[in-house]
């Protein structure tokens, strides 16, 4: 039995990355390939409540909300559940491009947005594409901007 070429695309719960995404799940089923989205949280997290001191929530907390946010993201594309493609979602904790670029060993291909929620929308390519661009160990494809984003 042959082993299944792998695509990893970047999922973050941008419009950017839900383009990503779709494009990759057409990919993986042009290839009879695994897909396997990664969405990558880390901690601490910050909030700012209205009174102006900063509240830090528990990782299990984050990590729930990252889970959920992951999994509409998830849903919000893939609805038609194809049975040509096999999905193996992970959510991981860490820097971004990092966790990125480690679970792209032996990938087939890595997908990714040019941009995701970062602060600096009209940057061509955002940090954490830049990175993987520059250091990935397979094929990168980024996913411009569709005409109906911002930016």
């Amino acid at each position: 039995m042959t082993q299944r070429d792998r695509i990893v695309v970047g999922v973050d719960g941008s419009e950017n990355s839900a383009h990503a995404l779709a494009w990759a799940f057409e990919e993986a089923k042009l290839r009879k390939a695994t897909l396997e989205p990664v969405m990558v949280w880390s901690y601490p997290a910050y909030v700012l409540p209205p009174d102006g001191m900063i509240l830090t929530e528990t990782v299990e907390a984050v990590q729930k909300r990252e889970q959920v946010r992951f999994d509409d993201a998830l849903k919000a594309v893939m609805v038609a559940n194809d049975p040509d493609v096999k999905v193996v979602p992970s959510l991981r904790e860490g820097p971004t491009a990092r966790e990125l670029l480690d679970h792209a060993k032996g990938a087939t291909l890595l997908v990714i947005g040019s941009r995701g929620r970062g602060g600096f929308a009209s940057l061509i390519l955002g940090s954490v594409s830049s990175q993987c661009v520059h250091h990935a160990p397979c094929p990168v494809v980024v996913i411009p901007p569709s005409e109906k984003t911002d930016g």
